[in-house]
């Protein structure tokens, strides 16, 4: 429990016996979407007189939101249904789309337009896995575990490391680790990172838009697992200053043409494309146009330059890593290690389906 915060005082053994009363036929469904600022998580939630089978069974539901600085009414339109770990079944999360009332994607609704480029590269199957990094803080901002005055000790000791001193907020991580398997969430792994209060979990591999989907839930489930601890996770890049590790979402990267053998013909024809596009990408690599990446990507500490593209086999410090045993088996993936911490994946894969995958796209927007 994190000092000063008064959600977590509640009493949770009080919340079990309402939680454990029979609902009957009933279900209750929690709606999940992307705010208006293209960062933050809403929900609210509805009864339903039936389990719902299928995405198809959900209805839409209407909210007031926010367009060119209007409130106006818009709708939330189901697209990806989970269990809900947090109510247990027969309950669900459905993460929507957000659309205005004439049925136009909202400003902050990236899944429409990076659905119709995954449509257009199914045939290569393109697979994705991200690499979320988040920090854990108190609820005054100030990072999780460590000293109330000071500084914990430099880094060098905490990545991937056990012990007390070592490893702050173990229970939140296996906790949503565990939420996420219930809910039918892809996770495939979580680790201490370089910071102390510093974690990562990994999404993937997920074909097309299900990476976003994936990964947006997962981050939903990540804060709400928080709220009960009385923690807040940030997805900020670089959330202290000073010689302290930023926060990443690096992306892997396949199509079936790299999976196969002889695949790294078309992995560095990829790297190449991504090279001329360097600048595009870096914009659309946070939600502020790469100026949240500025504080990360600074040449140092395992990050590449902002300012300069680099690839490299085994090589960490660059804007592209080819895994080891992907150079020796000549097939396989790649990572673009340039993504923010709170990226929007819908962005990112997107960007990354148009620029390696299809000839003659637009500039990226």
């Amino acid at each position: 429990m994190a000092p000063g915060c008064t959600v977590s005082r509640l009493n949770k053994f009080l919340r079990e016996r309402y939680l454990n009363l029979p609902q009957g036929e009933f279900c209750q469904v929690t709606y999940v979407w992307i705010a208006y600022c293209g960062m933050d998580l809403c929900y609210k939630t509805r009864t339903m007189d039936f389990t719902p089978k299928t995405i198809a069974d959900i209805p839409e539901w209407d909210i007031i939101g926010q367009t060119e600085g209007f409130s106006t009414e818009m709708l939330l339109a189901p697209v990806c249904m989970f269990r809900d770990p947090f109510i247990l079944d027969s309950n669900k999360l459905v993460l929507c789309e957000v659309l205005k009332n004439t049925r136009e994607p909202a400003e902050s609704n990236q899944r429409n337009s990076c659905n119709k480029i995954m449509e257009k590269v199914k045939e290569l199957h393109p697979w994705f896995g991200m690499e979320q990094e988040y920090t854990l803080l108190g609820v005054d901002g100030h990072p999780f575990g460590w000293p109330r005055l000071g500084f914990p000790k430099p880094q060098g000791t905490y990545y991937r490391c056990v012990g007390a001193d070592r490893a702050f907020g173990r229970d939140i991580v296996e906790c949503h680790y565990k939420a996420c398997l219930y809910a039918g969430i892809k996770i495939s792994g979580t680790n201490p990172e370089v910071m102390p209060s510093q974690w990562e979990f990994q999404v993937g591999p997920c074909e097309g838009i299900e990476m976003g989907d994936h990964l947006w839930m997962a981050r939903f489930l990540l804060h709400r697992v928080c709220e009960d601890f009385g923690v807040v996770a940030t997805l900020d890049p670089k959330p202290m200053t000073g010689d302290w590790n930023g926060a990443g979402c690096h992306i892997n990267v396949s199509t079936v043409q790299m999976r196969e053998q002889g695949g790294i013909e078309h992995i560095d024809r990829a790297i190449e494309k991504l090279r001329k596009r360097h600048a595009e990408h870096i914009r659309v690599y946070d939600p502020n146009g790469g100026e949240d990446n500025k504080r990360r990507l600074i040449g140092c500490q395992v990050f590449s330059s902002i300012n300069d593209f680099s690839a490299g086999v085994a090589n960490r410090g660059a804007s592209i890593r080819i895994p080891y045993r992907v150079a020796q088996n000549k097939c396989g993936y790649f990572e673009d290690r340039r993504p923010a911490a709170n990226c929007d994946p819908y962005a990112v894969t997107c960007a990354m389906a148009r620029t390696c995958m299809l000839e003659g796209e637009e500039e990226l927007k």
